[in-house]
């Protein structure tokens, strides 16, 4: 299956969006305000030709496809939430939400921002702000 816009390259998200039939269009914003909204500081970018949020790294894609959302919070993201997710279809990082269905947005912002504390830690301990160094030490 395809993404509805691949073929055509973007600069950014309200281009992309703009690509998308009405019937998916409203439901797509939705999709992208809920990440917004539980990532207010993230930077929304364009990557692999489809809509991402950036924090200290990658958060979370999001793409229009004809008959579902596919949703890429990494596996690390699908991990922790597999029970939440076990309705869906998808696989190691990928959650595909059905148009024909409600989209969980709650669920979205739960993933988001458990991706954005992630993301967080990692990056306080790559820069020495964590509680270990790079060797696995206590840094006082």
């Amino acid at each position: 299956m395809q993404a509805i816009n691949k073929a055509t390259p973007v600069k950014n998200v309200d281009e992309y969006i703009k690509t998308l039939p009405a019937k998916v269009r409203n439901t797509f914003e939705k999709v992208r305000q809920a990440i917004k909204d539980a990532a207010p500081e993230a930077e929304e970018v364009i990557s692999y030709r489809m809509p991402a949020y950036k924090y200290n790294g990658m958060l979370v894609y999001f793409a229009a496809w004809k008959n579902h959302i596919g949703f890429y919070p990494t596996g690390r993201g699908v991990e922790a939430f597999k029970k939440e997710l076990a309705a869906y279809d998808g696989a190691k990082g990928t959650v595909k939400f059905p148009l024909d269905k409600p989209i969980p947005f709650d669920l979205i912002t739960k993933i988001v921002k458990f991706r954005m504390m992630e993301n967080k830690k990692k990056s306080d301990t790559k820069k020495g702000n964590g509680p270990a160094t790079k060797k696995g030490t206590a840094k006082y």
